[in-house]
């Protein structure tokens, strides 16, 4: 049965929402099939509140390129042109837009599959519409490390910025570190700490309570990734890492799949090492890069389903 809720007037969201996460990267999801919605930031930040609301990350509209109104037209055509049925809407925790979200990607395909949306298969991979363009997600067989329900996201092509480039410190702690721009849809800024670089502290010492401050600043603001390498192993071309993220207009998350992505791509420029396994609060994805494209590899799952009060 689709979770598409029932409309009430007044409400810019379903009533009837499904809770799911991504390795620990939270949202609140619903199925618009005929475009009668139109979230709203109040809304969208109210239920996503962990103390007033629901709580979550973020929220995910599930729904048809063609209600999408910040869409531009050169967007619209190419959506047209490869016949994507079902576009991620999401929604920062401020009720911000977001370009794209990796680890929710991940949750709209599960979602999809689970609602029968569409048939979403490992030979039958689901094309899915982001403001950072046309993502192809593919089901995979569970993995002692990685964990169940997997899929493996072609996250598309990448740039990075001039290494080191960036000046990053964190609130009340001494020291600074050294940040690299890497545009995976939305911006980036990736640190490497507990290395000969970086007078910052420890990762796991690192106060992100507060936004670090990057400089020289940018515009849109920008997500902030702090990684630490924990282990190369050139033979096998695959190293392993630790991450930890504060995502713009969310504060620190349990994951963030472009950002994990991003962190892969400024230590494959530091390393030359292609394929990574990074940990983060919420457990541990796959990183493949390329010099065409990045792939993100991990879980995801559907908590509950929530139905909200009217009166909210």
């Amino acid at each position: 049965m689709r979770n598409t809720g029932e409309y009430s007037e007044g409400m810019t969201i379903a009533q009837t929402l499904t809770k799911a996460q991504a390795t620990g990267n939270d949202f609140l999801m619903f199925a618009d099939d005929h475009g009668a919605y139109d979230p709203q930031p109040k809304e969208i930040a109210h239920v996503c509140n962990r103390h007033f609301g629901i709580g979550a990350d973020g929220v995910i509209r599930v729904t048809h390129p063609e209600y999408v109104a910040d869409l531009t037209d050169a967007q619209r055509e190419e959506l047209a042109k490869a016949r994507v049925d079902w576009f991620m809407d999401y929604r920062n925790a401020d009720g911000t837009l977001a370009q794209m979200c990796g680890n929710g990607a991940r949750a709209t395909a599960l979602f999809i599959q689970a609602m029968h949306l569409a048939v979403v298969t490992e030979g039958q991979p689901l094309r899915l519409g982001t403001r950072a363009g046309i993502k192809t997600l593919t089901p995979l067989a569970d993995d002692p490390d990685l964990g169940t329900q997997l899929f493996r996201v072609d996250m598309g092509p990448w740039s990075i910025g001039e290494e080191d480039a960036y000046t990053v410190t964190v609130d009340a702690a001494a020291g600074e570190g050294k940040g690299t721009f890497v545009d995976m849809g939305n911006p980036h800024v990736v640190t490497v700490v507990e290395d000969a670089f970086t007078s910052l502290p420890v990762l796991d010492n690192l106060d992100l309570s507060v936004q670090p401050v990057v400089e020289p600043g940018i515009d849109e603001g920008q997500n902030v990734e702090f990684v630490r390498i924990d282990e190369i192993d050139a033979a096998t071309d695959i190293g392993e890492a630790t991450m930890r993220v504060y995502e713009r207009g969310c504060g620190e998350t349990m994951s963030c799949g472009t950002g994990l992505c991003a962190t892969a791509i400024v230590l494959h420029a530091k390393t030359d090492i292609s394929h990574w396994r990074i940990k983060v609060k919420g457990g541990t994805l796959r990183v493949d890069v390329t010099d065409d494209n990045v792939m993100l590899t991990g879980s995801a799952a559907l908590v509950a389903t929530v139905q909200m009060m009217q009166e909210r």
